[in-house]
């Protein structure tokens, strides 16, 4: 039995990706889709004492955003000066600020990074091992792309050998379910409710901002606020 989810790139995403990550055995990062604006690729929100705060990568973008997440250049340098300063303003309160800012503060100050899909994973995978997640990730480069939306999931999972696909709920809109039962893979909904409150600094809890708030807010202890992270 193996589980795969197959998920776009995003920056600093909630803890709910996480979670995700941590229910399969393999996670697969699909860059090869269209780059599309105002979405979680480059951007995500933070909390603040005057509510919440977007924090965006500005990217090179050509044409009417006929570029793959992967070819997805990054514009400038100064956000991540930006960015940083914002989480540090933002964040210093924090009881876990300390420890996670040693891991957090290096990408954003080593400023080495030319396309968005690298830095993404640099803080995916920086983030699992804070976490304790094991899942494998790999690129869906690393594999041969069909056509079909749908076709192109359930062949992906299929040359990973998978059993199951676990897929976010959101892709109930496009998603034939009847092209899995045809290829005998089970097709399972992932469920983002019922995560528990943590103590949240600025205002009403909310729990719809970036991992960074829960690792800042509780630290070694966020896997506590998590279904499938087991550390």
């Amino acid at each position: 039995m193996k589980k795969v989810a197959i998920l776009q790139s995003n920056y600093i995403p909630w803890k709910g990706y996480f979670d995700l990550i941590a229910a399969v055995d393999e996670f697969i990062i699909y860059d090869e889709m269209q780059y599309t604006r105002r979405d979680w690729r480059n951007r995500n929100q933070i909390k603040t004492p005057q509510g919440m705060q977007w924090l965006t990568i500005p990217v090179k973008v050509k044409g009417k955003y006929l570029q793959t997440i992967r070819d997805t250049e990054i514009e400038g340098s100064e956000w991540a000066v930006s960015h940083w300063r914002s989480l540090t303003t933002n964040y210093k309160k924090a009881p876990y600020f300390d420890e996670v800012a040693a891991l957090l503060e290096p990408i954003y100050l080593r400023g080495n990074h030319n396309f968005l899909s690298p830095l993404n994973r640099e803080f995916m995978e920086i983030t699992c091992h804070y976490l304790g997640i094991t899942t494998r990730i790999t690129d869906s480069s690393n594999y041969h792309l069909v056509d079909g939306k749908t076709e192109r999931l359930a062949d992906l999972c299929m040359q990973a050998q998978a059993t199951e696909y676990v897929s976010g709920p959101a892709a109930r809109d496009y998603i034939d379910e009847n092209v899995f039962r045809e290829r005998s893979l089970k097709l399972t909904w992932f469920d983002y409710s019922g995560y528990p409150e943590y103590p949240q600094l600025w205002g009403p809890f909310t729990h719809y901002v970036s991992i960074v708030d829960l690792l800042f807010n509780r630290g070694s202890e966020a896997p506590q606020y998590m279904r499938h992270v087991r550390k």
